[in-house]
């Protein structure tokens, strides 16, 4: 599996792992941070959808690392 792969499969699994993963660590916080609250406040409804978002965007910065376009 390769960065990108790893890095959206470890946001799935916990929103902001995958950042960490990619060295993203200020987003890392913010999701973990929006995750728990979308979560909370929500009653559980709706933290799905912050699993998919930050997966999708940790598999997004993980590809952009890869081609070199991010530091």
């Amino acid at each position: 599996m390769n960065q990108s792969g790893m890095a959206a499969v470890l946001s799935f699994l916990i929103p902001g792992l995958g950042q960490i993963y990619n060295g993203d660590f200020l987003r890392a916080i913010f999701w973990f941070i929006v995750a728990g609250g979308v979560w909370i406040l929500s009653a559980g409804l709706l933290g799905w959808v912050c699993h998919l978002i930050a997966s999708y965007t940790a598999y997004r910065r993980g590809t952009m690392h890869m081609a070199g376009r991010l530091q």
